[in-house]
């Protein structure tokens, strides 16, 4: 079973997408911030990290150089609110970048790509 590790501050949006990837067959855990991700990063490599931009403390795009640094093998998908986030040349060394939406079909397909 692949794992996944959703990284979102927003309490509804991670109910929702935990319970949409463990329909779809994942083993999923999460973190509220940027300091809970790399912690729960290293302590349980996870297959793939979907990660949210704008979070307290650390965000995402600094989130993401850490994790790259650490292990660069395993991709990060960003998921933002925020489509100006994508020209940050922090965020290219996201292996993708999909636009928060009430549908998940992108984000699904782009994570199941990422995973195979």
């Amino acid at each position: 079973m692949k794992k996944l590790l959703l990284v979102d501050d927003d309490d509804s949006i991670q109910l929702l997408y935990q319970e949409e990837f463990k329909d779809e067959g994942y083993q999923v855990d999460s973190a509220r911030n940027g300091e809970e991700a790399l912690a729960r990063f290293a302590e349980n490599r996870p297959d793939l990290v979907i990660l949210d931009v704008m979070m307290p403390g650390l965000n995402g795009i600094e989130v993401l150089r850490q994790m790259k640094s650490r292990d660069p093998s395993v991709p990060v998908l960003i998921n933002s609110a925020y489509f100006e986030y994508k020209q940050d040349l922090g965020a290219w060394a996201a292996d993708g970048y999909i636009v928060k939406s009430a549908d998940l079909t992108e984000l699904k397909a782009a994570a199941a790509r990422l995973l195979n």
